[in-house]
Parts: structure tokens; C-alpha cells; sequence
């Protein structure tokens, strides 16, 4: 019979200044390349790696996007990283990470709210498969669905999307020569087997930058900087983790920001024509290059004032797994901030599971009832 705790509750928003020119965090990793390129107007380059990852959601959206960043409005963009590419992973994968930004130009704000992967939604067009975990509406339906689901569980417009894999935070880890990261905690990490397995074990120390990596050779070697490999696997430890998945997103943030505070130091290392065309291959997102374009040129203001926010619910043992449930009283508070953001007018938040689902599929779980 499911079983579920007390979790802690509530969304919450952190602001942190950033300098103007950072426009790097601006779409985190996955117009991280993409960002740097416009600020070196390497345009032909980029260009030509922007055509290669453009990919349609395929779907009507909310609002007219097509005048969005034309007109320098707020737009919102769902930033997706998936757990593929990587690690021999070749299959689709679900989206491991997942952020939804608002940027305002006219405010000069940009604000990013992390949402747990592990939500319990019913995903749209997919209501057969409730209860379903948020990173699987990638799985069911790609990014249409994905965008479709988180859209109506907030009800806010999600305009654009951005994907990205593993394989791109490798890549772009290695071609700017690897970054430093302070661990806020100490473990150690297998990336072949999510464990403290030996064979391929990073050791990570509260407090340093420093870190160990022992090969199947048994010897034990420290480094001062991550390569790419060495930071997915920081990135991605979960299990050993007392903050679990909000840990991990925690650790995902740390590695963007040195990864901003890198390219940003010398941006010239993206413009290399075979690293744009390995990166083409890692990144899928609707956004065409006279939207990038736009966004390099108008947007940059924007960057001059980051609020992170995220949401965090109760916790439930489902037919899925365990899940979190995220109660509308929860999601109120991030729909308000996102709609004013966006200057849309005030609104009741979404469907608690987005999709539509009966008492009988709620009662059959011991989950709470729309």
C-alpha cells in the first residue's frame, strides 16, 4: 500500500546580482555555447550550429511567439537537460533537469525555478499514465509534451524550450579546459553504477575543489580542475545526497556557474567550427538564429539580476516510485511570480497533477484528490 512522509514544503526565490555581460546564465548550460558565440559575433559558425539543433515542439502555442523577441518582450523558456548521450546512454531518456525561465528585459530580470523531476503529474495527452514522475513527459511525448504538461500545471505560457544532453556538459566542459567547484559535501561517486563502487570512483571533499578519481587500475589520482567527465559525475550523484534531488539541482547549479565564469573569461574558445558542429548534435531547441540574434543583442540587460526559485512538496511512495506531490497552495506563489514576470495578469495556478484524472485513479494511489 503507497506510503508517503511529510516533506518540506513551500516554493521560495533567491535573488543574486550577476554582471551585466554575464548573459551566459541567462538560458543556463544550453545556451551557454550559443550566448558565448553572439558575444564574439562568430555568426557564420554559429549560424550554421543553430540550424542543426533547431527542432519544432510541434504544437500551437499559448501566445504568438513569433513577435516575442522582436517586440523585446518577456518570454519564457523551459530548459531541459536529459540523462542520454553519455555513459553509453543512447536511447531517448527523460529530462533529469528541468528549469523554467522568464526573461524581462524591461525589468532587467531574469528568474529560474528549478522544478523536481520527480513531481507527480498526469502528463497531457498522457493521462493513461498517471501517477507519472515530470521527467517522464519528455519520455512519452518529447519536448511538445513536456511544454504542454508543465504549461498547464502552472499555468503559465511556455514559449520556448532548450534541451540538452550529457554529452553537451562534457563537451563544453572540456574545449574551455576544464572549471573549479567548491563541494558543499563530501562522497564519493560511480558514474557507471550511480554507487560508491570501485572501478571508476570520484571522491569529492566538503569544502575543496580538490578531487580524487580512481581507475579500475586501482590508483588513486587528485585533480584541481573537473573535466567534463569529472563534472557530470558531481552533477549527478543523487542517492548519498541528505538533500536528494534538491541537492543534486543545488550541484547542477554550482556547475553552470562556473561554467558561465569560464566562458565568459575567454569566449573564444566556443568559436572553434568542429566544437560548434559536435555541440549542434547535443542541443535541440525551438529557437531560430534571428531569435538568438535578438536575444544577444537586447536581452543582455537581463542578465544583470538572476532570481532562482524552486518548489518543494510531500512525499509519496507510488505505483511510479517515490514521487513528490506539489499542492496547488505550493504552486500559487511561482505561477504569480512567473505571470507578472511575463506581464500577464493574475491567475489561479493549474491542475494539481496537470492532466485530468478521476477519484478512482487518485484512491487507487492514496493520493490526494484534485
Amino acid at each position: 500500500m503507497p506510503e508517503h512522509r511529510e516533506g518540506r514544503r513551500g516554493s521560495r526565490y533567491v535573488e543574486h546580482a550577476y554582471r551585466e555581460r554575464n548573459i551566459i546564465l541567462l538560458i543556463v548550460a544550453v545556451i551557454l555555447v550559443i550566448g558565448a558565440i553572439f558575444g564574439i559575433r562568430a555568426t557564420g559558425n554559429a549560424r550554421h550550429a543553430l540550424q542543426n539543433s533547431y527542432q519544432s515542439a510541434g504544437f500551437k502555442k499559448a501566445r504568438d511567439t513569433k513577435s516575442l523577441i522582436k517586440e523585446r518582450k518577456p518570454f519564457s523558456i523551459l530548459l531541459l537537460g536529459t540523462d542520454t548521450g553519455e555513459l553509453g546512454r543512447t536511447y531517448k531518456g527523460r529530462t533529469d533537469s528541468l528549469m523554467l525561465a522568464v526573461v524581462n528585459p524591461k525589468d532587467k530580470t531574469t528568474t529560474l525555478v528549478s522544478l523536481p523531476r520527480d513531481t507527480i503529474v498526469a502528463p497531457i495527452g498522457y493521462e493513461n499514465q498517471f501517477p507519472a514522475k515530470l521527467n517522464s513527459a519528455y519520455e512519452f511525448g518529447s519536448a511538445k509534451t513536456t511544454m504542454q504538461t508543465v504549461q498547464a500545471w502552472l499555468n503559465v505560457p511556455v514559449d520556448y524550450y532548450a534541451l540538452v544532453n550529457m554529452r553537451g556538459l562534457e563537451q563544453v566542459v572540456n574545449e574551455i579546459g576544464g572549471i573549479k567547484v567548491t563541494s558543499p559535501l563530501t562522497f564519493k561517486y560511480n558514474p557507471d553504477t550511480a554507487h560508491e563502487d570501485p572501478g571508476n570512483l570520484y571522491a569529492f571533499k566538503q569544502g575543496s575543489s580538490d578531487f580524487t578519481h580512481t581507475g579500475k587500475d586501482n590508483v588513486k589520482k587528485t585533480y584541481h580542475e573537473m573535466d567534463g567527465k569529472a563534472a557530470l559525475a558531481f552533477s549527478r550523484m543523487r542517492y548519498q545526497d541528505p538533500e536528494g534531488d534538491y541537492g543534486r539541482q543545488a550541484r547542477q547549479r554550482l556547475v553552470l556557474e562556473a561554467l558561465a565564469k569560464k566562458v565568459k573569461s575567454n569566449p573564444l574558445k566556443l568559436a572553434n567550427p568542429d566544437f560548434l558542429e559536435a555541440m549542434s548534435k547535443s542541443i535541440k531547441t525551438d529557437l531560430k538564429f534571428n531569435d538568438m540574434e535578438n536575444i544577444g543583442g537586447n536581452y543582455i540587460a537581463a542578465a544583470g539580476n538572476i532570481k532562482t526559485g524552486h518548489l518543494t512538496g510531500v512525499t509519496y511512495n507510488t505505483s511510479a516510485g517515490s514521487a513528490e506531490y506539489i499542492s496547488n497552495d505550493v504552486k500559487q506563489p511561482i505561477t504569480n511570480r512567473l505571470r507578472k514576470e511575463l506581464g500577464l495578469s493574475p491567475a489561479k495556478t493549474g491542475p494539481v497533477y496537470a492532466g485530468n484524472v478521476n477519484y478512482e485513479q487518485t484512491d487507487k494511489e492514496e493520493l490526494p484528490t484534485p
